[in-house]
């Protein structure tokens, strides 16, 4: 993958506190300054929100966007997401195609991922190699993760817009029901 040498996307993180600190991935990626914390009230339209409840799939499309005003994951429980509706329902919403998480609470669960892992994956989508494989670098099971989805990410990165990425999910999920 070509990544260009435009500017880092601004990451930004905000966070409910649902989980133990120790082992939270939002904690670990706001530690080693690999994105920077932000408020609800901070979040304005033009961030790209990641949430699963975004009409549209993340693309390429997004890129100039994200660049100029940044990256939003927000971490909350998925046994309490409903909680962070007030942030996810912020901003400009984009939701990730399938892909499989590889954290140790959710392992091989299609779409249910950490924080750090759905950043990582975004940014990747957004053709931030780098910067994806350095959030992924911050946990023992980031490798894993990229391993278990690498294909699927570097066919949704080829994707023009959300149109297109969703006909690919589309085309991997026929696959995976048919074998």
């Amino acid at each position: 993958m070509k990544e260009s040498h435009s500017k880092q996307i601004p990451v930004y993180i905000s966070n409910f506190k649902t989980c133990k600190p120790k082992i939270c991935t939002a904690v670990r990626v706001l530690k080693f300054k690999k994105a920077k914390p932000i408020t609800v009230g901070g979040i304005h339209s033009k961030f790209i929100v990641l949430t699963p409840f975004a009409e549209y799939a993340l693309s390429p499309a997004d890129k100039e966007m994200a660049v100029k005003n940044g990256l939003v994951g927000v971490d909350c429980s998925w046994n309490d997401i409903a909680g962070g509706r007030k942030a996810l329902d912020k901003g400009t919403g984009r939701a990730l195609p399938f892909l499989i998480a590889a954290n140790p609470n959710n392992y091989g669960t299609p779409s249910k991922l950490s924080t750090l892992e759905a950043l990582g994956a975004a940014l990747y989508i957004l053709g931030s190699e780098k910067q994806c494989l350095e959030i992924l670098s911050l946990v023992s099971w980031g490798e894993e993760f990229f391993k278990i989805n690498e294909n699927y990410l570097k066919t949704y990165s080829k994707g023009k817009d959300s149109s297109e990425v969703i006909e690919i999910q589309k085309k991997i999920m026929d696959k995976l029901y048919s074998e």
